[in-house]
């Protein structure tokens, strides 16, 4: 087995500077099927671990390798890799699994905003009771996500992994042609370079070129990509709530609803969904998205397409840096575990710094790494993925969500309010986020 896994190993090597890992090198990796059960220490005293990490193709490609990596060194402790099972989330995925005592050993697709229901289950490891959680922790977190990873009893059960600063994605060209030469910064700039770039092309009376696109779903995951990174940029970096307290009821708020409300009432954003990507297909001139959409577009680009990164704008008169939402994800061990030390070691792997510079190479996202710009070790790439460097130099400034149980349904809250007042203009900007802070008010109390 290890010898395969060299094989396996030295495959994935080869691979990084090119495509994607063949899925038949997949199979290797995953060994004896992929079930979530937990195995006690087999013959000769060897431990199995089940690692679930995202299903998307990039991360999984990172899992083989590091998996691979892993298993080869460390023939006592062997590790069997699972993407996470499809479903309309991961979360949904986790819940179930967790209510069914299923999970695995270890998982690196965590949104923090479900530890506070994790925690409240009993369902994840205590970290900070390993010897040596401390010194791993103030070596590699940034001081300013630390609270972002602290859960209310002060305690510490998932370890920050990646983030994906959510900026501006914008078509250089389009904004050229349009007369715009810079990337607006403030509310009243974005809206003036929309009024230019949205426009009727055919002459047949339907506009069908816009200067944005916004998810027009209700669902509560979808308002991390416009309404919660602007309400970040025009709060100065505030998160919704002070420990169960909400602190979104503000003019903030407003000035973020009104914008987006602007924005749909002059068609600058369409009402619509498109079946095809329309900022590739030169629909949209602008979208809301993350580090990980520069392979996405490089992969799929048509011809001549040009296109920058830009921050989100803030409200007039505001001053200071544009913050944004992080995207994060993290690591946690679960408490179904009967391995929680050797599971540690292999979380330990996995933030590692060569571990960190593959997941840049393989997946295009930044790990939460404390001087990753300064370090030797990640200059070549940076180097060689200059947009790159746009997003690794957001991430003092990013945030991340809240750490309470309830985070969910604070989120689908705001969210429907979002949808009746900036998407459909049926609520007055001040009237949707004061009934959006008085629901939310409940759901904490309930």
């Amino acid at each position: 087995m290890t010898s395969l896994l060299k094989k396996i190993a030295a495959a994935v090597r080869s691979f990084v500077p090119g495509g994607l890992i063949p899925v038949l090198m997949i199979s290797g990796v995953l060994l004896n099927g992929c079930g979530s059960e937990h195995q006690e220490t087999g013959k000769n005293g060897i431990v199995h671990l089940t690692y679930w990490p995202s299903a998307n193709e990039y991360e999984i490609n990172l899992a083989v390798l590091e998996v691979a990596q892993w298993n080869a060194a460390h023939p006592k402790i062997q590790i069997k890799m699972q993407p996470i099972p499809s479903s309309q989330s991961s979360e949904e995925v986790l819940l179930a699994a967790i209510a069914g005592k299923t999970t695995p050993d270890i998982c690196s697709n965590i949104w923090p905003g479900k530890m506070g229901q994790f925690t409240r289950a009993k369902a994840v490891v205590q970290l900070d009771t390993f010897a040596d959680f401390d010194s791993l922790f103030a070596a590699r977190i940034p001081e300013n996500l630390i609270k972002d990873s602290r859960y209310l009893d002060g305690h510490f059960y998932q370890i920050p992994w990646k983030t994906n600063p959510v900026m501006i994605q914008y078509n250089v060209g389009m904004f050229k042609s349009a007369g715009v030469d810079t990337f607006p910064r403030t509310y009243s700039q974005y809206l003036k370079a929309g009024r230019k770039l949205t426009r009727d092309l055919n002459g047949d009376g339907q506009i069908d070129q816009w200067m944005g696109i916004v998810d027009v779903r209700a669902k509560w995951w979808v308002r991390f990509f416009d309404f919660y990174p602007f309400y970040i940029a025009a709060s100065g970096g505030q998160t919704l709530l002070k420990g169960r307290k909400v602190l979104f009821d503000t003019q903030a708020s407003v000035d973020v609803f009104r914008f987006f409300q602007t924005g749909f009432n002059e068609g600058i954003f369409p009402r619509a969904r498109f079946q095809t990507d329309p900022f590739l297909m030169k629909i949209v001139a602008s979208r809301f998205t993350g580090p990980w959409e520069i392979a996405h577009t490089e992969k799929y680009k048509p011809k001549g397409l040009t296109y920058d990164f830009a921050q989100i704008p803030l409200p007039d008169g505001k001053k200071g840096h544009s913050y944004t939402y992080g995207d994060p994800k993290n690591i946690v061990i679960f408490s179904t575990t009967k391995h929680a030390y050797e599971a540690w070691q292999f979380v330990k792997f996995l933030v590692t710094p060569k571990a960190d510079l593959n997941l840049l190479k393989l997946s295009g996202q930044l790990p939460v790494r404390k001087g990753l710009m300064e370090d030797s070790l990640y200059r070549p790439y940076f180097r060689k993925n200059p947009m790159m460097v746009k997003f690794a130099k957001m991430i003092p400034f990013t945030r991340g969500v809240d750490s309470v149980p309830e985070m969910e349904e604070i989120f689908d809250a705001i969210s429907l309010e979002f949808e009746a007042s900036a998407i459909l203009g049926k609520r007055t900007p001040e009237d949707a986020v004061k009934r959006a802070a008085k629901r939310c008010r409940q759901i904490l109390i309930e």
